[in-house]
């Protein structure tokens, strides 16, 4: 994908965060999934795209959404096309079943996935968690999204995004 090389996941744990690593072990299909190294200062996407010539319509983002309901709080992650933006207040707070969802605070989402910031990914995140993806995520046949840290990035094909445990794939999530 673009000018990215990537390598077979299983050959480079160190480019991943120890959660996404922990999730690949024996998942069916890992064989498939690749990892590239890159700049930490340019996993932001626009800058990724930009500097690994990766079409937007081949990446994808995870971001981390909240709410409440009854005192009790509430997180999913939600992926779709860096060209398009979370639902977040419509398909994602209704899949919560709260009144309002938002973005979680940035330390929140450091510290319950075990990733960092910028390098979130939906493979390895807690698995209470729902995992909402786009369909035309699923749709794609191959996107880049983060691999838990800042300077690498996993290439994986959609349908086997699609296939990874908790997530639901919903219509019309990414606007």
């Amino acid at each position: 994908m673009g000018v990215l090389t990537a390598e077979p996941v299983a050959g480079r744990p160190d480019l991943l965060a120890p959660p996404v690593v922990a999730a690949l072990a024996g998942l069916d299909g890992a064989d498939r999934i690749g990892v590239a190294e890159i700049d930490p200062d340019l996993a932001d996407t626009a800058a990724f795209c930009e500097k690994y010539q990766v079409a937007a319509t081949e990446s994808a983002n995870c971001v981390v959404v909240t709410g409440r309901r009854g005192g009790e709080e509430r997180f999913a992650a939600c992926v779709v096309l860096a060209t398009t933006r979370a639902d977040v207040n419509g398909l994602a707070r209704r899949r919560l079943d709260v009144r309002k969802a938002s973005f979680a605070a940035t330390e929140i989402a450091v510290e319950l996935t075990g990733m960092e910031y910028g390098g979130i990914t939906p493979i390895g995140l807690p698995a209470a968690w729902p995992v909402l993806v786009d369909a035309a995520v699923a749709a794609a046949p191959r996107v880049v999204i983060g691999s838990g840290v800042r300077r690498s990035k996993i290439t994986i094909p959609g349908e086997l995004l699609a296939k990874l445990p908790a997530v639901e794939v919903l219509d019309g999530l990414g606007k």
